[in-house]
């Protein structure tokens, strides 16, 4: 364990509106970060999970939103979990090293030993404090956080081999074009301050080479394309590639759940286990079922307290109900996320499905794969729709199939 001295912080990058396009629609009128899974915001599980590091002293989350956009929630998360969250804004992406570093002196305000740095669209049990403990052990500047993924999908992301024993990183190729390993980077890391000096270090080279290749007006023009801005650092590329087998980067292996959130698909999975995940962390949170006064509830199922459910109604597996949600009399929902102010009346049935805030699902009608998003919208009585997306304010009176309702 660490000494009491010791002070940790924790940087949560959360991107921007121009990126994590594939989450629309969305995101079109909410933060990616904001948008609710299990009923609490996306940012919310890793923020939750820095709460349990020992001698955490602050969390920043790093974008390029507006700051408006953020207040409230930052607000709002510093009261409930007692500690102090940041919103800090690039001015442009810098990369997911250069983020951190644009903001190094605020972030070495305490004068923290350990760095943590995680991504917000990152689906995992996060643990934290096993991390950090096995960090201290390895003694080296950074850690990564790895999981075991089948061949066929690891090409997707950061492959790595590491040494059996040691658990040293060896190396290391983002989305490589041929197999390398079956082990993967789960964007979640802790670093010890010289993780500065890295960064530091490739910027310089950029600036040393950019410097060279005006001496010729061939290179400059050959070169001007491709080149990466001086203070533009990515991670994985250059960081993490360039130091394995240095015995400076090691990993952990978690066991546990993984995802990336990076679809409207792939927020329903995640919600749902988050949700299970609720039964060991949470388990205040999940809501109970059976006798005469409240509904049929089976497996995991998030009921906000405002949301109203009629008796009659069940629920679940793997169901997440938001704020002033009304749920009709024999209303049937399965694996679906209900957000704030809908309502699902009288024998409704909604599978696998995502639907949006201020929206209306009529009698008798069938909502089955898919995503009724933003805002607004009204599927009127006895009407089916299967494996469709609904932008904001449309009204469907007619039933549809793998259609996208612009």
């Amino acid at each position: 364990m660490g000494s009491s001295e010791e002070r940790v912080v924790a940087v949560i990058m959360v991107g921007g509106p121009t990126k994590g396009t594939r989450f629309r629609p969305l995101s079109l009128d909410i933060p990616k970060p904001l948008f609710p899974l299990a009923g609490q915001p996306m940012v919310h599980h890793p923020i939750s999970a820095c709460k349990k590091i020992p001698n955490l002293t602050q969390i920043y989350l790093v974008g390029f939103y507006e700051e408006r956009e953020f207040a409230l929630y930052v607000s709002s998360i510093s009261n409930e979990l007692k500690v102090s969250v940041r919103y800090l804004r690039e001015d442009k992406p810098h990369g997911s090293a250069g983020g951190l570093f644009n903001f190094r002196d605020l972030i070495m305000e305490d004068k923290p030993s350990h760095i943590f740095l995680l991504n917000c669209d990152v689906c995992c049990s996060f643990p934290l404090p096993e991390m950090l403990e096995a960090h201290r052990a390895y003694g080296g500047m950074g850690t990564i956080l790895v999981i075991k993924v089948s061949a066929e999908s690891a090409s997707q992301f950061g492959e790595l081999v590491a040494d059996p024993d040691t658990n040293e990183l060896l190396h290391y190729t983002e989305k490589p074009e041929t197999f390398v390993s079956d082990r993967i980077n789960c964007g979640v890391y802790v670093f010890t301050p010289e993780i500065f000096t890295a960064i530091q270090g490739v910027s310089s080279q950029r600036k040393d080479r950019a410097n060279l290749r005006r001496v010729s007006s061939f290179e400059a023009l050959q070169f001007s394309t491709r080149s990466l801005p001086t203070d533009y650092v990515r991670l994985d590329q250059d960081i993490l590639s360039p130091l394995a087998g240095k015995k400076q980067l090691y990993t952990y292996e978690t066991m546990d759940f993984w995802e990336q959130i990076k679809t409207p698909g792939m927020s329903l999975k995640c919600s749902g286990l988050y949700l299970a995940q609720f039964q060991f962390t949470s388990p205040h949170l999940l809501a109970g079922g059976g006798g005469s006064k409240s509904a049929t509830i089976e497996g995991d199922v998030y009921i906000h307290p405002s949301a109203k459910v009629h008796p009659t109604a069940k629920i679940g597996p793997n169901v997440s109900i938001s704020a002033n949600a009304r749920i009709g009399p024999g209303a049937r929902l399965i694996r679906c996320i209900i957000l704030d102010n809908v309502e699902v009346m009288e024998n409704a049935v909604v599978i696998y499905s995502i639907v949006g805030w201020n929206s209306s699902i009529g009698r008798w009608s069938r909502v089955q794969a898919s995503c009724l998003s933003c805002e607004g919208v009204t599927v009127e009585d006895e009407v089916v729709v299967i494996n469709s997306i609904v932008l904001p304010y449309k009204t469907l009176d007619v039933s549809v199939q793998d259609e996208i309702i612009l």
